[in-house]
């Protein structure tokens, strides 16, 4: 599908250059001479190597055709994660390297949605929010409130996040997958 320059987006997966690229950053720039264009940092995902490109805002490029399915997440090896399809039990693997530190907060049998591009599977999509357990955090200071109102805590997934002071060793919270950030308590 063809859009303009001035529709690029972070997290896009563009084909550019006889390769699937995946939009790090954009920025739209508008110079006092000359026309607007769109300076766009690429990543490629089969190459793992990096793009800075210039395109004019008259410019289209294609936007790569995904195909999302639901799968569940079963184990993981030193090298891929593994998920299955609940309707049709076929298993995937998708590469860690790939899913980044989205793969921490992966637990047996969640659904996530899993992106394919030319029936090779990509990305996967998390929920929006799951539930951790806190594994250690600091002790909170009485009267502090008058510097940053949250305080270090490890996860027992390994993930260093920040929580209100309330919050102690042993109890379950909610984090947000996109932001790595406390939502609530449970």
């Amino acid at each position: 599908m063809k859009i303009n320059a001035g529709e690029i987006r972070v997290g896009m997966l563009l084909e550019y250059k006889n390769d699937l690229w995946q939009v790090l950053k954009t920025q739209h720039v508008k110079p006092g001479k000359g026309g607007a264009f769109a300076q766009v940092e690429m990543k490629s995902l089969e190459k793992n190597t990096k793009l800075n490109e210039r395109f004019r805002s008259s410019e289209t490029v294609e936007k790569a055709s995904l195909e999302e399915t639901s799968f569940n997440y079963l184990y993981s090896d030193e090298i891929y994660y593994f998920f299955i399809n609940p309707k049709t039990f076929e298993q995937i693997e998708i590469k860690k390297e790939s899913v980044g530190n989205k793969g921490k907060f992966l637990t047996e049998n969640l659904e996530v949605s899993v992106s394919f591009y030319n029936e090779n599977p990509i990305s996967i999509e998390l929920p929006n929010q799951v539930q951790c357990r806190i594994e250690k955090t600091d002790v909170a200071l009485k009267g502090q409130t008058v510097s940053s109102s949250y305080k270090p805590a490890t996860l027992d997934n390994g993930l260093n996040i920040q929580v209100p002071p309330f919050i102690e060793a042993g109890e379950d919270i909610i984090v947000d997958t996109r932001s790595f950030e406390y939502v609530k308590k449970i």
